[in-house]
């Protein structure tokens, strides 16, 4: 995702035409700072729910739960308060990008770069903000991922999304939900993608992978709570996870 920005209207001169112009001038939003570090936040709680069946994990019945969801409820989350009531959430799409392996299913995640203004060296799904020229969140994520891990559209079979997720860095993200069939070449954006890499999803749907992490921010800045699923040395945590959650919510019901 690229950094945020807003659109500043700036009235000129009526002097010459007898109407006022409207200039408009990009300012960026300042993006709050990370102030911990989210690996060395103790655990509070494991979410312990039991799997995702594995009679479930497979792209027929993924394609059936999405033609016909269950009634199910979402993952409460902490990246909403006191954010929105000053910013308008900017509008950004993610894959989930569901691998069709022969051992099973995986999903394809990225690290991003630690170059990076937002999220520097987190682990994330390909996408990021819509364009003006996108006609749908969906086009918003397969254009996003196209460019950003090298995915072709020809490998991507869309079967549904999830429900809109907010961030604490002002985005209000889309997760459209895809099976990929290999075999397929990916190439990593330099300067955004820092390695590409996949994750069983059976790990991901067991609620005994999920840890709920609770800390203090200092300089009396609140009480913040969030999920993490450390998978080998990649720690997934934060809206990643949160929108995972909401995934094995989904499929569980």
């Amino acid at each position: 995702m690229v950094p945020l920005f807003a659109l500043l209207p700036v009235h000129g001169d009526a002097s010459q035409s007898g109407t006022v112009p409207v200039l408009f001038v990009f300012f960026r939003i300042p993006v709050p700072r990370l102030l911990f570090d989210p690996q060395c936040v103790p655990v509070d709680s494991v979410a312990g729910e039991q799997c995702v069946l594995d009679t479930r994990l497979n792209g027929m019945w993924l394609r059936q739960r999405f033609a016909a969801p269950e009634d199910w409820t979402q993952e409460s989350s902490d990246e909403r308060p006191g954010l929105l009531a000053t910013r308008v959430p900017i509008p950004a799409s993610v894959l989930l990008p569901i691998v069709e392996r022969s051992h099973g299913l995986t999903m394809l995640l990225t690290q991003r770069s630690p170059n990076l203004t937002n999220h520097p060296g987190q682990i994330a799904f390909p996408g990021g903000r819509a364009d003006v020229g996108d006609s749908s969140s969906i086009e918003t994520a397969l254009r996003e991922t196209e460019e950003e891990i090298g995915l072709a559209r020809r490998h991507i079979d869309v079967i549904g999304t999830l429900p809109e997720y907010i961030t604490m860095t002002g985005y209000q993200i889309t997760p459209v939900v895809a099976l990929v069939q290999p075999p397929f070449e990916l190439r990593a954006e330099p300067g955004e993608v820092d390695e590409i890499f996949e994750v069983p999803l059976a790990f991901l749907m067991d609620g005994m992978h999920h840890q709920r992490r609770a800390l203090e921010l200092p300089d009396g800045a609140g009480h913040r709570t969030f999920y993490a699923m450390p998978y080998e040395r990649f720690f997934i945590w934060g809206a990643t996870a949160g929108i995972l959650r909401n995934l094995f919510h989904f499929l569980r019901a």
